[in-house]
């Protein structure tokens, strides 16, 4: 009969819609049923060889996570900060100013106080490379993977000099143009997602680096002053240290010395 068979899915050919044999074999040389519309299980399997770029940084990776690491996750409030930023780039003064040169400005006169976080561990030799400049990594999400373009002798740089170059290399890493010193040779480690940064993270070492600093999301939150809440820009701090050779005290007065600038902007350009 006319939509008989199984489901009503064989179409008859005779008068009136009838099914014959013919149609039944038709409807079997096509397979029979056919697959019922709506998702489908997808059972593709697709192998991809990591090699490369993708190959080094997992290589990296792997070498960061035989380090025994301890990450210490600090509240800042970016409220002062962000009001200055915002002022310093009303001023129209050269390219606006994010908050990462301000991170990379407290960083090194953290490091001034504690300059063995500014350095290399090499387990093997037993020994600790302690640098005199900071040059600052600043680990960027590429095209190509994760890169570490480096900003060379920050102490040296003021904030906007700071700003710039952090803008040249981000650009240079992302277009395939750093050079190969440009991409080496750093001392200690920011890393951020900016908006996609979470509340916290536990940032890796860039080894044989033995400090990263991981900058959170930034974002209006509910803060008690003692007396009431009220609105003020949060930021959390993520930073990781080699247990080996840095001391959860030490990580903890770092992180602390690097709120405190953060909090107190003004600070960040008191010489001394």
């Amino acid at each position: 009969e006319a939509g008989g068979g199984p489901g009503g899915l064989v179409r008859g050919s005779g008068p009136a819609g009838r099914i014959g044999h013919e149609d039944l074999d038709a409807f079997i040389a096509s397979g029979g049923i056919p697959a019922p519309s709506g998702p489908q299980a997808d059972t593709g399997v697709e192998d991809i060889r990591v090699i490369g770029l993708r190959r080094k940084i997992a290589e990296r990776m792997e070498a960061a996570n035989r380090v025994p690491q301890i990450t210490i996750v600090e509240e800042v409030d970016a409220t002062a900060l962000e009001d200055l930023r915002a002022r310093m780039n009303a001023q129209g003064k050269g390219m606006r100013l994010n908050p990462l040169p301000f991170i990379a400005r407290a960083i090194v006169r953290a490091l001034h106080d504690q300059p063995m976080l500014n350095a290399h561990y090499d387990a093997q030799a037993g020994l600790i490379r302690r640098f005199g400049g900071v040059h600052l990594g600043i680990a960027a999400q590429t095209p190509h993977g994760l890169m570490v373009p480096v900003v060379r002798h920050a102490e040296a740089l003021d904030l906007r000099t700071t700003a710039a170059e952090i803008a040249r290399l981000g650009t240079a890493a992302k277009e395939g143009t750093a050079k190969r010193d440009e991409l080496a040779g750093s001392t200690i480690t920011i890393t951020s997602l900016g908006p996609l940064g979470a509340i916290a993270s536990t940032p890796i070492l860039n080894v044989p680096e033995v400090a990263i600093v991981g900058v959170n999301r930034l974002a209006v939150r509910p803060h008690w002053n003692g007396a009431a809440f009220e609105p003020r820009k949060m930021m959390n701090l993520s930073c990781s240290f080699d247990h080996r050779v840095i001391d959860g005290w030490d990580a903890a007065v770092f992180v602390a010395r690097l709120k405190e600038l953060l909090e107190t902007p003004a600070l960040i350009f008191v010489e001394g």
